[in-house]
């Protein structure tokens, strides 16, 4: 991930990995009827990474208990 594209963001995602893993299921909740945060003309795929990259999806990252 770039600078370019951090900054942007409203909350740094530590990894490619879990930017894939945000815009993934995003695109579900696009494919299932969400409305698009954005107006493109793409595949919800697109729309969900370019979310994501856009700061527009939220997430939180949980700590796993272990037992």
């Amino acid at each position: 991930m770039d600078n370019k594209e951090s900054n942007n963001m409203k909350t740094p995602i530590d990894s490619k990995y879990r930017k894939i893993l945000i815009a993934a299921k995003r695109s579900k909740q696009l494919q299932k009827g969400a409305r698009p945060r954005i107006n493109i003309t793409a595949k919800p795929t697109r729309i969900a990474l370019e979310e994501v990259e856009r700061g527009l999806v939220n997430f939180e990252i949980t700590q796993v208990l272990e037992k």
